[in-house]
């Protein structure tokens, strides 16, 4: 479970505060200073309030606006220690905690940012707060004096959030807790390009994709990408093979493994018949090169 804070100065064409909530990649609730309520972003979240808290979005909105006024003091005060007086500026936390279901282990991260870059975070095995920058030196060192706040700041992570966090999946069990298979393709942009491994349509976003060559996970030759969002609500991730030092005899030793939990491994052979290109023509012998991108008249 994630909340993220969004506070900006100078900005005319964005609310001067954003809250977003999400779990599992998924957004469930948003607030800004425009409107002042809460947005419920998930059917799932709607069935919680009718049937377990009548109160959430009035609850949730006055803590928002909270922390909406607490952060707009705050950025003036960054403006001024990092000696500001115009421009745009961003200040930005994100906190959250996490669940291990096969294992019950559980952890929680408080991180603040300022102009994109870090400013300082909290530490939950020590409970102390870590500056990141020197103007956060001085705020660090009042609040690690704080011993009650420390106390709920642990508190809140290792138990009211977790709490938080698996309502949230009980609820939303049939979006939150499904696995949907993904869909594979290799891919070449021309005949000189890395051969891409493109994995989409899966959720959740946990997954693994890498290439091996024997049977062994290479770690040269290969770029991994994000894994970005889908509209759908599906995630999609590419790995990149460069093929400049693997000759044309040994592409049958390598393969694409896409791993996700709740279903069996997903092999893909390096197979030129499976590669989809973005050139016209192919020529296989006729032009000296297998998969090469060939004149019209080659071609004929």
């Amino acid at each position: 479970m994630q909340y993220f804070y969004t506070v900006s100065s100078g900005l005319t064409t964005f609310p001067e505060f954003v809250a977003v909530g999400m779990v599992d990649g998924v957004q469930f609730n948003y607030y800004d200073s425009n409107t002042q309520r809460v947005v419920l972003k998930q059917d799932w979240m709607e069935q919680y309030t009718i049937r377990d808290d009548a109160d959430y979005l009035d609850r949730t909105a006055g803590s928002y606006l909270g922390a909406q006024q607490v952060f707009k003091a705050d950025i003036g005060i960054l403006k001024e220690n990092f000696n500001q007086t115009g421009g745009i500026h961003l200040y930005q936390k994100m906190y959250g905690c996490e669940w291990d279901d096969e294992d019950d282990s559980t952890d929680g991260y408080s991180q603040y940012g300022y102009d994109g870059e870090d400013f300082m975070s909290f530490d939950l095995k020590t409970l102390t707060w870590v500056a990141a920058v020197p103007q956060a030196v001085i705020i660090t060192l009042i609040w690690n004096e704080d011993e009650a706040d420390l106390q709920y700041q642990k508190n809140y992570y290792t138990k009211e959030c977790v709490s938080g966090l698996k309502t949230a999946l009980s609820y939303g069990k049939s979006t939150l807790q499904r696995t949907e298979r993904p869909r594979v393709s290799l891919l070449q942009r021309t005949p000189s390009s890395p051969v891409v491994c493109h994995a989409t349509g899966f959720y959740p976003d946990r997954v693994v994709v890498f290439w091996r060559r024997d049977g062994l996970e290479l770690h040269e030759q290969v770029d991994p990408g994000e894994v970005l969002p889908n509209h759908d609500g599906t995630f999609q991730v590419s790995v990149d093979l460069d093929l400049t030092a693997v000759p044309q005899e040994d592409w049958g030793r390598y393969e694409c493994v896409v791993q996700l939990r709740g279903i069996e491994d997903i092999s893909t052979p390096l197979d030129p018949a499976l590669i989809r290109t973005n050139w016209d023509y192919v020529c296989v012998g006729q032009c000296g090169i297998p998969r090469h991108r060939c004149s019209l008249k080659e071609h004929l």
